[in-house]
């Protein structure tokens, strides 16, 4: 199964696509030459699934902030300074429907639950309501299940709710959204929470998770540095100009 990205996902929303007979010839009617054109330029941005290279998994479900999904296909999904693929960046929701984001755009998942591809690295983003995430056991067991194969799993803001109801990292380092620490631990005291207040990422282990929004770059970064070494994540932070947004008010 070929890899949808994230923002192709959002293309195909919006592009009408149709099925094409290459034994046309160019007498064809100028609105089938533009959409000819439309969809090859669309499909030159599919990426092929290469199973010799690490999988990252971002699950989405109906409510993501959008951003964290973002950061972290933004980062692991460039390419080396010589052009070469390291990762496969695939999304996962609990069916192929379009997701709808809390910011309102559709995103189309590579996979579902059922088919999702063996991963090295599962991100787990929020929403601001995480209500019907919790609650949900397939959401829980998709999770539970991944974690059990993965080499880094990472929750961004409130996602660190689903690793506290998973249970996979009882015991461990946590933080959260700024402000959400102490519930988080009555909910979960098991999980050794971290001051949200003074702490914007922290790792234990095989975990890791962030405050989440912008910070998700950072949960990104520091695995791809782990995975790829200083050199490709400084490649990477140079290409996203994040030294600029570091520096833009001097």
């Amino acid at each position: 199964m070929k890899k949808i990205g994230i923002i192709t996902a959002i293309c195909a929303i919006i592009t009408v696509g149709c099925n094409t007979d290459k034994s046309r010839t160019n007498t064809e009617s100028p609105e089938i030459t533009k959409t000819e054109k439309e969809t090859h330029t669309r499909d030159k941005y599919l990426k092929a699934f290469k199973p010799e290279l690490p999988t990252i998994g971002l699950l989405m479900y109906d409510g993501v902030l959008q951003g964290e999904v973002i950061a972290t296909s933004d980062v692991f999904a460039k390419l080396t300074v010589d052009g070469k693929q390291l990762f496969n960046v695939v999304s996962i929701a609990e069916t192929e429907n379009p997701i709808t984001t809390e910011e309102g755009m559709h995103f189309v998942p590579d996979y579902t639950f059922e088919n999702c591809p063996e991963l090295t690295a599962l991100f787990i983003p929020s929403a601001y309501d995480m209500s019907a995430q919790v609650n949900n056991e397939k959401i829980i067991a998709f999770i539970t299940k991944k974690n059990k194969e993965t080499q880094y799993t990472v929750s961004n803001c409130a996602g660190a709710q689903l690793i506290g109801k998973s249970g996979i990292a009882d015991g461990h380092k946590i933080v959260t959204w700024i402000g959400g620490g102490e519930q988080l631990q009555k909910d979960y005291p098991n999980l050794k929470v971290q001051n949200d207040s003074l702490v914007t990422f922290v790792e234990d282990g095989k975990f890791s998770s962030s405050n989440g929004n912008l910070a998700s770059y950072i949960s990104a970064l520091n695995l791809l540095e782990k995975m790829t070494g200083r050199e490709h994540r400084e490649f990477v932070e140079s290409y996203l100009y994040l030294d600029r947004l570091q520096n833009w008010n001097k």
